[in-house]
């Protein structure tokens, strides 16, 4: 789709007059463009780094449906995103597929199971799926063998999903792009045009400068949407809109699966400040994150853990799976993504809202904040808000499918099982065929380590829109983050596959290794040791706190009476609603 050329093609028609300029090419541009495309706006997205550069490649990789939020009483929230995760689980899989979720109790937990139990029923209700069970203790430990059994007393598993985020958002562009839109990375909004008094201007399109091709131009358009996500204050500034945004940091350690085995993700309170921790299986690797602090540093340059972060996170990985005596040397990578969070002045980061929110200032509309789950939510909502001035625009259909549906008859090569080809058709969608008619001898071949097909490497150099080497390492083909030392050991092989397809000379590959290597050891490796601190050496009291508990707890102090009687009311409004829904198809159907 992005294959050599694409981006002079795009420039020869850049000045055209567009319906409507998306700024920001994460999953929240990437939805608009797919929706906008669909109600037959002439829509183009620009990004001035990668697709997916920012949050949308370094989030926590859940597609799950809130079960946080229940605790401060969001049932619509919750709601809206049970229903979008079976909706993407339906639609995607491959790309999104289920994930269990394991949740202990341990003796003197407050709250505990009943409060657990009320809580997974409303979830499951919501999502029209019962999938919660409890467990006893000794059956427990059979799902989870290395966790600590200090008091435990059983625990429950429910489900959610995970997906590779980049490939998301690639997979909605490349969707947006072949329904008629236009996507163009490494293409910089650096001002605003307006129209009108000066006392009253209106924004009417975007000064762009493409880093590739060193060209500018003025590009106007019906309306302008920005979409950038934790940078959103930037482009609010030039028409006077008030900083809002508080960039939090939420970072990531990742461990092979062999060291650190879990078949399901384990969730659980950190024993220090009681915040929800997630380790669970992704790619093939163990994921363990995440952390929520102020990411006061620059936000033009790539984000990265910090000293304190590890230890923070290893604590927790102590206090659960202390038996598996894990250790930094046991860290193949690390990563970290700033969250566009909307600033409440709360002292607390954890407790600040993660909804989205829509505002049209000077003609300028920003959509910022919201979660990966519920994508296609907010770009409907940030449509629906420019109605006015497209009063010709099709009707928004929230019912549409969010993802193209695929199907899967194209020859795979025998070697290949029936799970990667479900992978393939996940993340390729109709051009899964093609990625495999790119094979050369060898290269349908698992690169070693990972889940990745070595063709993969290559068609993501051919027509994937790859720029820069960790274009195509951290976000197509994601072995930068699973394999020691970024793939530095493979790069030889990798050149042989890739320099070809990308065109570069010699020079051109050599310094794209240098800059990738340099960057990846900046900010995808674990800080200098010395900064660390001994985790082990925190202070006891700390260290004692290391009572179990799950996301749905509300406070330290007491049982939460007034949650419990909450969800169970809930639970049962939910439940009668379903019955009677359910009864009045059959009737329907007998009519």
């Amino acid at each position: 789709m992005w294959e050599r050329g694409w981006r002079e093609a795009v420039w020869e028609s850049i000045q055209e007059p567009w319906d409507l300029i998306v700024v920001g090419g994460g999953i929240t541009g990437a939805g608009i463009l797919r929706e906008a495309t669909r109600v037959g706006l002439r829509c183009l997205l620009v990004e001035r780094r990668d697709f997916g550069w920012g949050t949308s490649s370094r989030s926590s990789k859940l597609v799950h449906g809130g079960l946080r939020y229940l605790k401060e009483g969001k049932i619509g929230l919750t709601w809206a995103s049970v229903h979008e995760r079976e909706r993407l689980l339906r639609e995607g899989p491959g790309l999104i597929d289920p994930l269990g979720f394991l949740l202990a109790t341990y003796r003197g937990d407050r709250p505990g199971r009943w409060t657990y139990s009320a809580g997974l029923t409303v979830y499951d209700l919501l999502a029209l799926h019962w999938g919660h069970r409890h467990f006893s203790a000794e059956d427990f430990r059979l799902l989870a063998p290395h966790i600590s059994r200090d008091g435990l007393q059983g625990g429950f598993r429910y489900g959610d999903a995970q997906t590779d985020d980049a490939r998301l958002v690639l997979r909605v562009i490349q969707e947006a792009v072949a329904a008629g839109g236009t996507a163009l990375s490494y293409a910089e909004a650096t001002g605003l045009l307006v129209d009108g008094a000066p006392e009253d201007p209106t924004v009417v399109g975007v000064h762009l400068r493409d880093s590739v091709l060193r060209q500018e131009a003025d590009v106007r358009g019906g309306a302008v949407i920005s979409a950038t996500g934790v940078w959103a204050d930037s482009l609010r500034g030039l028409v006077g809109g008030r900083p809002a945004i508080r960039p939090l940091r939420g970072s990531h350690l990742i461990f092979p699966s062999w060291r650190f085995p879990v078949a399901q993700a384990v969730s659980f309170l950190h024993p220090f400040d009681r915040r929800p921790v997630f380790i669970f299986p992704w790619e093939g690797i163990t994921l363990v994150g995440t952390t929520d602090v102020d990411h006061c540093e620059s936000l033009d340059s790539e984000p990265s853990i910090r000293p304190e972060e590890v230890a923070y996170l290893m604590a927790a990985v102590d206090a659960q799976f202390g038996a598996l005596r894990i250790s930094l040397d046991d860290v193949i990578s690390t990563f970290a993504g700033i969250r566009p969070v909307v600033g409440s002045g709360n002292v607390d980061p954890s407790k600040e809202s993660r909804d989205h929110v829509v505002w049209e200032e000077k003609g300028l509309l920003t959509v910022t904040g919201g979660k990966l789950t519920t994508f296609r939510l907010i770009a409907l909502d940030a449509l629906r808000a420019l109605r006015h001035r497209f009063p010709n625009m099709q009707s928004l259909d929230d019912k549409a499918s969010v993802l193209n549906p695929v199907h899967g008859a194209f020859a795979t090569p025998e070697s290949l099982d029936d799970a990667t080809r479900c992978r393939l058709l996940g993340r390729y969608s109709t051009c899964a065929h093609k990625v495999l008619e790119a094979a050369l001898p060898g290269e349908t071949a698992f690169i070693p380590g990972t889940q990745y097909l070595w063709v993969e490497l290559r068609w993501a150099a051919r027509a994937e829109g790859v720029v820069h080497l960790d274009d195509l390492l951290l976000r197509r083909v994601r072995i930068g983050h699973l394999l020691p030392r970024g793939a530095e050991g493979l790069l030889s092989r990798i050149r042989e596959v890739c320099q070809p397809e990308l065109g570069w000379d010699d020079a051109r590959w050599e310094e794209e290794e240098a800059a990738y290597l340099a960057l990846w050891r900046t900010h995808y490796s674990l800080p200098d040791r010395d900064t660390i601190p001994d985790w082990r050496d925190l202070p006891a009291a700390e260290l004692a706190q290391t009572r179990r508990s799950s996301p749905l707890v509300i406070n330290r102090h007491g049982r939460p009476a007034s949650v419990v009687l909450l969800l169970a009311l809930s639970a049962l409004v939910i439940a009668t609603a379903w019955r009677r829904r359910r009864q009045s198809a059959r009737r329907h159907l007998r009519g």
